[in-house]
């Protein structure tokens, strides 16, 4: 295990692009919502794991609206960053656009933040490493983050 200090959330950006194939799609020639999750948790693991050089499980996806459709031909552009960390986990927030490869036209299609949990071989939680906040936007993004899992530990106590 690589023990590291403070990390920002820019040390854990992560960036995938993939051209949509048909094989990707629905019968309206749009990316499947599945296939999007899966890319999203993929740019989701990636970040995290660029922050504690860790393995990582996903534990929750909060969340997720449909904007935009991803139509065959174009590229998927995902761009996911930790923007808290906690003990053992992350929040990774992950924005998803469409590309038109012939324009350059880039339209919003989905974001999310996901929760990962940094996990040893036998899948234990370890520690990770606190987040060193260095723009407002870190400041602000980290804020909802902290709401954000002070409403969900609520729930989830109404839920049990």
């Amino acid at each position: 295990m690589v023990k590291l200090g403070a990390r920002t959330p820019a040390d854990s950006h992560a960036q995938l692009i993939e051209i949509v194939l048909p094989n990707d799609a629905n019968v309206l020639g749009n990316m499947l919502g599945g296939r999007v999750m899966h890319h999203m948790d993929m740019a989701g693991f990636l970040a995290a794991n660029r922050h504690c050089r860790q393995a990582c499980v996903t534990a929750a996806m909060e969340h997720l609206d449909f904007l935009n459709p991803v139509r065959v031909g174009e590229a998927i552009v995902l761009d996911a960053r930790v923007v808290y960390a906690g003990r053992t986990s992350m929040d990774v927030l992950v924005k998803v656009q469409s590309e038109n490869l012939l324009s350059g036209e880039r339209k919003p299609t989905a974001s999310a933040i996901m929760t990962f949990v940094a996990v040893d071989a036998s899948g234990r939680p370890v520690p990770v490493p606190p987040l060193r906040l260095a723009t407002p936007e870190d400041r602000s993004l980290n804020a909802q983050a902290k709401a954000r899992r002070s409403h969900r530990r609520l729930r989830r106590a109404r839920s049990t």
